[in-house]
């Protein structure tokens, strides 16, 4: 997925001088930014660390380098970051996870009780395993698998080279 139509870079620019076109930034990105931290460490640090992503990249915004990398990544990094510093919750929400198999934070995606069940058993051991994986691992696993965020887009939100993301996926 790239910037959207009316070019977010454009209103970072534009956000310089008028700070409220900020707004529209947050209005295109936050849902997803929200539904990926809140998998990653449950719906009440998602709305702190979303809320913390935005202000952080609102005031950084003048360091935004369209250059080098676009909005959606960018964004993602700062939301990384933010998650870093909620480590602990995650790695204990991960162990709860695994321990019980019953994750509160994702969508009804299954209509019968049986694929249900069968969809919680299975998230135990990879609950487990993702709880055992380095930060840096988790980061670029849960960037491709829960954002969709290609090998570029990663590479360019953690600020480290393509190739290391392919050799942590």
């Amino acid at each position: 997925m790239t910037d959207l139509a009316g070019g977010d870079a454009e209103l970072i620019a534009a956000s310089l001088e008028e700070p409220e076109r900020f707004a529209a930034l947050f209005d295109r990105h936050a849902p997803a930014i929200h539904q990926y931290v809140a998998r990653r460490l449950g719906r009440d640090a998602a709305d702190d660390v979303t809320a913390e992503t935005f202000l952080t990249a609102f005031r950084i915004r003048a360091r935004f380098d369209p250059a080098r990398a676009g909005v959606r990544p960018w964004l993602y990094g700062i939301a990384a970051k933010q998650i870093s510093r909620h480590r602990r919750e995650e790695v204990r929400a991960l162990k709860l996870l695994a321990r019980t198999g019953h994750d509160p934070v994702a969508d009804s995606w299954t209509d019968s009780a049986d694929d249900r069940l069968a969809a919680e058993a299975a998230a135990r051991p990879l609950a487990g395993a993702l709880a055992r994986l380095s930060a840096g691992d988790r980061h670029v696993l849960l960037l491709f698998a829960w954002a969709d965020l290609g090998y570029q887009e990663i590479a360019e939100a953690l600020d480290i080279p393509v190739g290391t993301v392919r050799s942590r996926l």
